[in-house]
């Protein structure tokens, strides 16, 4: 959300709201992925107590893999959209410094994102080891992260109706 207070603080609102709601897509849908991990794992959070769990958890794997997509600024994802609004915002601006900053972040968003879905769902399976029995989320508890997903996937190819309708609800008053 870092990204969005930097948009507002340019006086790029509407890429800030936009940012926000693109961001809302792909971070719930990690933290549900989050959860059905958790929940698999007997409330373990130690990542390094996971590993190989794609073969178990493969609808969760795959549905936390698009939000780290979308999350990293990957076109076509959301995020891509959003974020590239916001860096171009910074540099339209001549905020040189503040754009090698935020393009900087993008880079250690999308290494730390990747390296939690590397960790928890591929490599050696490290969960037999410490002798848990994970199993892949409720079917009701997927099909709730599924919209979530396709939002994160198309939300950014609505940027301009989300324009139109930002300044249509609020518009801008010159005083």
């Amino acid at each position: 959300l870092g990204y969005m207070f930097v948009a507002a603080g340019l006086g790029a609102y509407w890429v800030a709201l936009f940012h926000l709601v693109t961001h809302a897509f792909f971070k719930a849908l990690l933290f549900l992925g989050a959860g059905n991990v958790m929940h698999a794992m007997d409330d373990e959070l130690d990542i390094f107590k996971m590993g190989g769990l794609a073969k178990k958890m493969k609808w969760t794997m795959i549905l936390m893999t698009l939000a780290s997509l979308a999350l990293a600024g990957i076109y076509p994802f959301a995020g891509f959209f959003s974020k590239d609004k916001i860096l171009e915002a910074a540099f339209s601006t001549d905020h040189y410094v503040l754009w090698t900053v935020l393009w900087a972040t993008a880079g250690l968003t999308a290494f730390y994102s990747f390296r939690l879905v590397m960790l928890v769902f591929f490599g050696e399976e490290r969960y037999k080891i410490f002798g848990f029995h994970p199993h892949e989320a409720y079917r009701f508890m997927l099909w709730a992260m599924a919209p979530l997903a396709v939002l994160a996937v198309i939300a950014g190819f609505f940027e301009h109706i989300f324009v139109y309708m930002v300044s249509f609800m609020l518009p801008i008053e010159e005083y």
